[in-house]
């Protein structure tokens, strides 16, 4: 029995060191490599040699390469396909580290004489040249020679670009409140640092936004009765931060002239500017002040809870883990334990049944504890004096 014991014990915390180790290896587990951005073949197209990659956000646009950066881009790679009718096809993939990125960065490129297209998330396309982003990849195809099947061939790449996990793949939501109504094609930008924002016509500049407060941009053309009219919109983390900076642009906007060290709002036509929950709503242009007070009628914040949001946090996964080994821990024991308890109990049956009374139970070593109990009547004095008891020995057995 005592060596039974001796190596239950043994087994149990040799399971256990065994779990915790598991337990830790995902924390110290180095993250996986990124999979490669274009395929070797897809639609009768075949890569010629080997793709160019590289991590430098020049390589894929040097003039711009700190507004890609702003977009947090990560990598990019190029490569020339070509068919067995001579075509070629040069395509140009850049990948950011969520979808927001590649959709600020394709509208970034986005020119408004292009053409819509159904390819991946959103596409255009202007003569030989195609634009399209797809999760958080960003791709810029040229044709030498289009042809009928040039869109399809590119939705099928499309499905086999690699997809971000998680919440890497929203967008943000407050680009929703851009209303669809008197929207100019191909007009609607998204801003995550002031390079981009620097880049366009915007009635508020970069410092007033204040990129620095977690601040996103978004916005287009509409048509109004007098003219284009320019509707920005800006997202805080919060509605206290959005209604300090509202107090920011308006009292800009009332300096109107331009002063040192101050900054101040050029606009030509009107100027209106309205809060709704985190965001803030500009419109500046030609419109008259009616227009301009409908468009931004037509911004307005409702907040939704997501209960199903996904997460990434390193903090959940490794709590996950542990309470995940702990009850692989328990299940295992309790195994163990079971299978010890049939493997003992069978084992003494099977010996009882083959060997009776040779292994278990046998007769010179059974022993008992017996106590030798006697049961004393007491009887009390007779009447003539004798008080002598009688004692009667029973053994209740």
């Amino acid at each position: 029995m005592r060596v039974s014991r001796s190596v239950g014990i043994a087994v149990f915390f040799g399971v256990f060191l065994a779990v915790a180790l598991a337990a830790d290896t995902p924390a110290t587990t180095p993250p996986a490599q990124l999979p490669a951005l274009l395929p070797a073949e897809f639609g009768g197209w075949r890569m010629q040699g080997a793709a160019q990659t590289s991590n430098h956000s020049a390589a894929a646009d040097p003039a711009n390469s700190a507004i890609l950066d702003e977009y947090r881009f990560t990598d990019f790679a190029a490569a020339t396909y070509t068919r067995d009718d001579g075509r070629t096809l040069k395509i140009r993939a850049a990948r950011f580290a969520d979808a927001s990125g590649a959709f600020g960065a394709y509208t970034f490129y986005l020119q408004p004489e292009m053409a819509k297209e159904e390819i991946g998330d959103q596409a255009a396309t202007l003569g030989h040249r195609v634009l399209f982003y797809r999760g958080h990849v960003l791709v810029d195809a040229q044709f030498s020679q289009e042809s009928a099947m040039s869109a399809a061939q590119l939705r099928e790449l499309a499905g086999l670009l690699p997809r971000p996990g998680g919440n890497a793949g929203n967008l943000p939501s407050f680009i929703q409140y851009l209303p669809p109504r008197g929207y100019v094609a191909n007009t609607q930008k998204y801003v995550m640092g002031p390079g981009a924002l620097a880049a366009l016509a915007t009635p508020v500049s970069a410092d007033l936004v204040d990129f620095g407060a977690s601040a996103e941009v978004t916005l287009g053309r509409y048509n109004t009765s007098n003219g284009e009219e320019t509707l920005m919109l800006i997202s805080y983390p919060t509605n206290q931060m959005a209604a300090d900076h509202l107090r920011r642009i308006d009292a800009a906007h009332q300096l109107g002239q331009p002063q040192a060290g101050v900054s101040t709002i050029e606009s030509a036509g009107s100027f209106h500017a309205k809060r709704t929950g985190p965001i803030l709503a500009v419109a500046s242009g030609p419109a008259s002040d009616s227009d301009a007070k409908s468009l931004l009628d037509m911004v307005n914040y409702e907040a939704s809870v997501t209960w199903n949001q996904a997460t990434d946090q390193h903090e959940v996964r490794d709590l996950y883990l542990l309470i995940l080994n702990v009850v692989i821990l328990c299940a295992i024991l309790g195994g163990l334990a079971i299978v010890a308890g049939v493997a003992f109990g069978g084992f003494r049956i099977l010996m009882k049944r083959w060997f009776p009374d040779r292994v278990f139970d046998r007769p010179e070593q059974m022993e008992f504890i017996s106590l030798h109990l006697t049961e004393i009547i007491v009887q009390s004095p007779s009447p003539s004096g004798d008080d002598g008891a009688q004692q009667t020995g029973q053994n209740p057995s």
